[in-house]
């Protein structure tokens, strides 16, 4: 019996390492890959090959998963943003999902947004394989949304041309320089009165809980720490004109959905 124990233990282990060298070398190792290359360049060459190669979409996009990663907060995040939409009136607005995400959060979205009402529905992101993939789980409903490739730092989109904007986890995997023009953008884009909802990470409350964040930012998501104060989202939309907004927290503050508006 011991020796099973011992066994069933070393078997978790071994699964939990693979499964971390899996992620590093698709996450910060492709990243530490690039800057020794020549071909580091490029405005996607942040993005992990999780997020463009088609297979490796298709292989990882599964709900428990994504659920698992986000410690099973996911729903409850994307709750908060539908329970958001569900209290506009999006009667003949324009919805913008910036940069697609793993899981159902784009379907759960587009439902919501049609529900209030919204003429127009905007997906977009700077990868061709996400809009693809993205199209693909809507279904029947694809129909009505429209795919656009786009960088989240420069979009061709007119000033206020959406109502509201969405976005996913998003500012994590953005090498800092790059997080506020994305934020700059989502708010030019955004129409007087206009409602940007963002989730993300957040400094969790707990020491204990924010150790263990440190440790996987400083790991797999290099990005990601610069949240917790210099890039903070809410700091930066509050210290342009013309903004306001509020923070929710869950999961001892390990995640945040912001919720705010253009006045």
């Amino acid at each position: 019996m011991q020796q099973l124990l011992v066994d069933a233990v070393l078997a978790l282990f071994a699964f939990s390492a693979f499964i971390a060298l899996f992620f590093f070398v698709l996450t910060r190792g492709t990243l530490l890959v690039r800057a020794l290359s020549s071909r580091s360049g490029g405005e996607a060459s942040h993005v992990y090959p999780i997020y463009s190669n088609m297979r490796l979409i298709k292989l990882i996009d599964y709900q428990f998963i994504i659920s698992a990663i986000l410690l099973f907060q996911y729903h409850r995040l994307v709750r908060k943003i539908v329970s958001g939409l569900g209290q506009l009136d999006l009667e003949n607005k324009t919805v913008l999902i910036t940069s697609c995400a793993f899981g159902n959060v784009i379907p759960e979205i587009v439902k919501a947004a049609l529900q209030a009402g919204a003429a127009r529905i905007l997906v977009t992101d700077i990868i061709k394989n996400e809009l693809i993939h993205a199209e693909d789980k809507l279904g029947d409903v694809g129909g009505k949304v429209e795919f656009i490739e786009e960088d989240a730092t420069a979009m061709r989109l007119e000033d206020g041309a959406v109502d509201v904007n969405i976005v996913f986890f998003l500012l994590h995997e953005l090498p800092h320089h790059l997080k506020q023009p994305t934020l700059h953008e989502a708010s030019r884009l955004l129409a007087p009165g206009g409602k940007l909802f963002l989730a993300e990470f957040h400094r969790p409350d707990s020491r204990v809980l924010r150790m263990f964040s440190w440790a996987y930012f400083k790991v797999f998501e290099p990005y990601g720490l610069a949240l917790w104060d210099t890039h903070d989202p809410l700091d930066y939309l509050l210290s342009m004109d013309g903004w306001s907004g509020e923070r929710y927290t869950c999961f001892n503050g390990n995640f945040q959905v912001i919720s705010a508006t253009r006045s």
